[in-house]
């Protein structure tokens, strides 16, 4: 039958999974080892399945595919179960700055560096001046990024997503992570700058996500990012998974790859190498860089249907988010505190990190009045500009007529992209 404490795993793991050919024996040696005293089966049984039902009322789809894996890594039941309960604690307090007139949204995007190592095609954060070979302007540093996430986690903030540059070239950054152990950390990284550090310290984090950007197979991913990256982003994947650290997959979506990822058992391949989270991005048109070339309507449409499918799957997978086809369904782009805002390394507060428009700076204001400003009331008031209308972006698509509306409420541009002439070899691997 099995010690008690691993049957109930088992049966733990069938069930959660939708997968039913094992779930009736297990159930009956379950009933049985039930009549045995054994406490700390009881215990996890009962931490398990309030996780279960906690995370079930986000998404059941997500329920279906992480509780599994913490199954696998038991290490992150507490501080998921932690990261559950604060989920409904900052929703209080966001409710209670909602009724003060601020519109705090649960997650917060920090681009903690301009630094990165590589040069992609069609890099949007290339595009709009955040990432640069030289700053315009002294970036913040680790003491500052801590005390905009106190800030954030005061107007209860959830989540943050850590991007960039590249995230991990800011020295230290993973100790942003320990140091609040209440909050869901989402960090894009393109695999290729973690230090041993990091390893020792994400090791030990039971509420961050690493994100390995990959673009599909390794011919894919060099040709848009740049030789031997591919390699490079599986190896630190192997590292990051082999170190317990749970990791997903971010895909930029182009002409140039749907079809490799309308394909579920590409899906299935690379994310039995990932880890069970995968998220598609489409890709933004841009100016001032090379950059893809954006799905056609019919190829759009094709890769809706593959996401919807797969999700819909009784068993495996992972956990797929599609932007902008998520948001479609929420009624457009969930900028401007909607249900996200976005800080560049320089401190200004954006509607998300496409938009290069700015109003305040958190040197000189604090997160509070960035929220409340008048450039987010706008844009929300104003729905049509968050509405993609068949572009990935919807304040791309209105750019012209969003810009102008700015410019009467005193918005500037915080940076601006290199000279076009800079961009012209991408891809490039600096290091």
């Amino acid at each position: 039958m099995g010690h008690p404490l691993l049957v109930r795993l088992r049966v733990f793991k069938e069930l959660v999974k939708g997968t039913n050919e094992n779930a009736g024996a297990y159930t009956m040696q379950m009933r049985a080892v039930s009549k045995l005293s054994d406490r700390p089966a009881e215990f996890l049984s009962r931490r398990l399945f309030d996780l279960t039902d906690r995370i079930k009322e986000i998404d059941p789809q997500l329920s279906r595919v992480l509780v599994p894996w913490v199954v696998e890594h038991p290490r992150y039941l507490p501080g998921f179960l932690r990261l559950a309960r604060t989920i409904g604690q900052s929703k209080r307090v966001r409710a209670r700055s909602l009724a003060g007139g601020v519109q705090v949204p649960p997650f917060l995007v920090l681009s903690v560096t301009s630094k990165c190592n590589l040069r992609c095609i069609g890099c949007y954060a290339g595009a709009v001046g955040t990432v640069r070979r030289a700053p315009v302007q002294a970036g913040l540093d680790l003491h500052d990024w801590s005390g905009i996430v106190d800030d954030a986690v005061r107007l209860g903030v959830m989540a943050f997503i850590i991007a960039g540059g590249e995230p991990f070239m800011l020295p230290g950054i993973a100790k942003l992570f320990r140091k609040h152990p209440d909050r869901l950390f989402l960090v894009f990284t393109n695999g290729t700058s973690l230090q041993p550090s990091d390893y020792e310290i994400l090791k030990n984090c039971s509420n961050t996500v690493v994100v390995v950007s990959l673009e599909g197979d390794r011919n894919l991913t060099d040709q848009r990012r740049g030789n031997g990256v591919f390699d490079r982003a599986l190896g630190t994947l192997d590292k990051l998974r082999a170190a317990g650290v749970l990791t997903g997959i971010s895909v930029t979506i182009a002409s140039e790859n749907v079809e490799y990822w309308t394909e579920p058992r590409n899906i299935d391949e690379l994310i039995a190498h990932s880890g069970p989270l995968a998220m598609f991005i489409e890709q933004i048109p841009t100016s001032g860089c090379e950059s893809g070339t954006p799905m056609t309507e019919e190829q759009r449409t094709h890769f809706r249907k593959t996401v919807v499918e797969y999700r819909d799957r009784a068993t495996g997978g992972a956990f797929i988010i599609h932007s902008p086809g998520d948001e479609e369904t929420l009624g457009g782009c969930v900028s401007a505190g909607r249900g996200f805002a976005h800080v560049n390394p320089s401190g200004d507060v954006t509607a998300c990190p496409v938009s290069a428009l700015a109003t305040h700076n958190v040197r000189s204001s604090n997160l509070r009045e960035a929220l409340a400003s008048p450039l987010f009331t706008m844009i929300r008031e104003n729905r049509h500009l968050l509405e993609t209308e068949g572009h990935p972006c919807g304040l791309s698509a209105h750019a012209e007529e969003l810009e102008s509306m700015a410019k009467g409420l005193g918005a500037y541009r915080p940076g601006a992209p290199e000279p076009a002439a800079q961009n012209t070899a991408w891809p490039v691997v600096i290091n």
